[in-house]
């Protein structure tokens, strides 16, 4: 049998196989972009041909999600829709309503307390820079979101058009533009990050571990020390759910 998980986020789908082992195989990741409305052109093709079964995370819109589950039934008999749950595989959930908490940050977690029994800071940026703390027992302790640094450079340029998309390096006090606002768009993610493993320092008395994911994390990790670098966090997060929840 071949089992395949899907990540759809807010700008990309992320899927990969899992494992005879029941982990994902994150180095066969493969990424598909989207404007949050529909695949570019053909790029769903993508996907691989046959497969026997679909564990899926989405945070996408729904008729994103049911262009994905079009694609999936041409593809494979079963299809499993992975739900945030206030207890599962040793975590347990802050949030009183727990369907609120995204599911991605709810896989996350997982993935964070599967990793080793200590705790943990999880750090994703994608569209929204979110920070969630776990600690050694498991027990979630609440969250942030906030704008990641790329939503922040969008909005400012749709409001100011004369300030540059993109582009810029990362310096701590700019001489131009476009240093401007790389410095200043990553390093607030940076100041909040740094704020957040402050406290949690001294709510458990012992500093967590970074684990960092999502794919802004790379302009961020050059200036963090100590930090775990997995991209693939969801998907891992995604193989644990599989294999609770799987007959």
């Amino acid at each position: 049998m071949t089992t395949w998980l899907f990540d759809l986020g807010n700008s990309r789908l992320k899927c990969a196989p899992l494992r005879g082992n029941g982990e994902a195989d994150v180095a066969a990741v493969q990424e598909i972009a989207h404007d949050g409305r529909a695949f570019a052109g053909d790029a769903i093709d993508a996907l691989p041909a046959t497969f026997d079964d679909a564990f899926v995370a989405s945070v996408a819109s729904p008729a994103l999600t049911a262009t994905l589950l079009d694609a999936l039934a041409r593809r494979c008999p079963r299809a499993s829709f992975a739900r945030t749950q206030l207890a599962c595989d040793g975590v347990r959930i802050a949030y009183a309503q727990p369907q609120r908490l995204g599911v991605d940050r709810f896989l996350a977690l997982l993935a964070a307390h599967a990793r080793g029994p200590q705790p943990w800071l999880v750090v994703g940026v994608g569209t929204a820079l979110t920070i969630d703390l776990l600690d050694a027992n498991g027990l979630h302790r609440g969250g942030r979101i906030a704008p990641s640094p790329t939503l922040m450079r969008e909005a400012l340029h749709r409001r100011a058009p004369q300030l540059p998309l993109s582009g810029g390096d990362y310096v701590e006090f700019a001489d131009d533009t476009l240093a401007g606002l790389a410095s200043g768009c990553e390093g607030a993610a940076l100041a909040l990050i740094t704020r957040s493993r402050a406290f949690a320092d001294d709510l458990l008395g012992v500093p967590p571990r970074v684990v960092l994911h999502g794919g802004g994390s790379a302009a961020l990790l050059p200036h963090m020390d100590g930090v775990v670098a997995a991209p693939g966090l969801v998907l891992e997060g995604l193989a644990r759910w599989a294999r609770v929840m799987a007959p």
